[in-house]
């Protein structure tokens, strides 16, 4: 779960870490008086779950209250689109309008779990306000990555260590290990993914602050976090993925024309490789679960057929605790409710599969039945069109 960075700053002050005076506009004449109240010069960014904002006019800088207005009504009046959006324009609903700070030096700063250690890492480099894949690659010696015990925490040797690399002296080792600190703690505290600070800048004051901020969350952890999930923002998601979480189903969005419904990641995943293997593309990951009824079939089927790309359906599904006949008369009972034209493959594998397999054939629907994963893979692929195509 990502959140916008003016609630990450939310977060990084009520854990003691420095940011910059600001707040969110949701009017351009918001924007204006906000822009005053700073002394009328400020910096404006829209809050979109992207980055990459700054090199696609998401960000900018105004010497006047007046100014803000016009910029502001030109970013709500203007989609963006960045490197992150995959193409897609995002309507702009808020701006954080935020005083202007002299920037002394960059750095960036980074709290993710690196599950091949089993431990918490912290990425430090004193390269700051560009991406850190741009640096691993050209400058990886400028990267520092310090490993944390979780059940010991950060120590202070280690952010002293840290402080040290990326070239700290004086009061700016204090304030980084306390910043350092206080970023672990809310990373622990709130069950995140990824806390990023990029960058982290020493300001004309001397002083360190967070100019940025970005935080993930671990969705399974949630139900801990009620104050978190009131964060959530619905018009920055795909509505599908969306609704689908109303049916604890576990949805993502591709670009394919072959829609999938399975039960089982692994499955979901064996399955989309196979599609792609035999030419085609998967137009979403879908999991249903181990409890594929018959109310759930029929909402995946909706949720799959808001795409318009898709050309096929491929249902592959195993039958374990629920039974094979009963996936079967669920399937055949929404597609009957929905009146479905686009062709739909079947493979069903588990108990009472045969019985399954009867109802399917005998069910005179727009259902083919495959006796395997490949074969309902290349099937699927040559209903969808040649390659998959849309």
């Amino acid at each position: 779960m990502n959140i916008h960075e003016y609630q990450g700053k939310e977060l990084f002050e009520q854990y003691g870490i420095p940011v910059p005076r600001g707040k969110v506009a949701y009017t351009n004449w918001q924007a204006e008086d906000l822009t005053r109240k700073l002394g009328g010069a400020a910096v404006l960014k829209v809050q979109i779950h992207a980055g990459n904002r700054g090199a696609s006019g998401g960000v900018k800088l105004v010497s006047s209250a007046k100014e803000a207005k016009e910029v502001a009504e030109h970013m709500f009046n203007t989609p963006i689109v960045t490197a992150q959006t995959a193409g897609q324009a995002k309507e702009v609903r808020k701006i954080l309008v935020e005083e202007l700070m002299k920037i002394v030096k960059e750095f960036y700063l980074s709290i993710i779990i690196d599950r091949d250690a089993q431990k918490v890492a912290v990425v430090a480099s004193s390269e700051g306000g560009v991406n850190i894949e741009e640096v691993a690659e050209h400058h990886p010696e400028k990267i520092v990555i310090e490993h944390v015990e979780p059940s010991v925490g950060i120590l202070d040797f280690q952010a002293r260590k840290l402080a040290f690399a990326l070239g700290l002296v004086g009061d700016h080792v204090g304030q980084f290990s306390s910043i350092l600190r206080n970023l672990y703690r809310l990373f622990v505290e709130k069950d995140c993914s990824q806390v990023e600070i990029n960058p982290l800048i020493i300001n004309g004051d001397g002083k360190l602050v967070a100019l940025d901020a970005k935080i993930n969350f671990d969705e399974n952890a949630q139900m801990r976090h009620p104050d978190v999930q009131e964060l959530r923002d619905f018009a920055e998601e795909d509505q599908r993925e969306v609704e689908a979480s109303r049916y604890n189903l576990s949805y993502i969005a591709l670009d394919g024309s072959i829609g999938c419904m399975v039960n089982g990641a692994g499955l979901a995943m064996a399955t989309m490789d196979m599609i792609q293997h035999y030419g085609g593309a998967p137009a979403n990951f879908l999991d249903v679960g181990g409890g594929a009824n018959t109310e759930k079939v029929s909402h995946a089927f909706r949720i799959i057929l808001r795409d318009d790309k898709v050309r096929s359906i491929l249902i592959n599904i195993f039958g374990g605790i629920m039974k094979c006949d009963i996936i079967a008369q669920g399937v055949i009972e929404a597609v009957r409710e929905m009146d479905l034209k686009i062709p739909v493959i079947v493979r069903l594998e588990g108990t009472n599969v045969e019985e399954g397999m009867k109802l399917i054939r005998e069910s005179e629907l727009n259902l083919t039945v495959a006796s395997g994963l490949e074969e309902a893979a290349r099937m699927a692929v040559e209903a969808a069109g040649k390659g998959g195509a849309a």
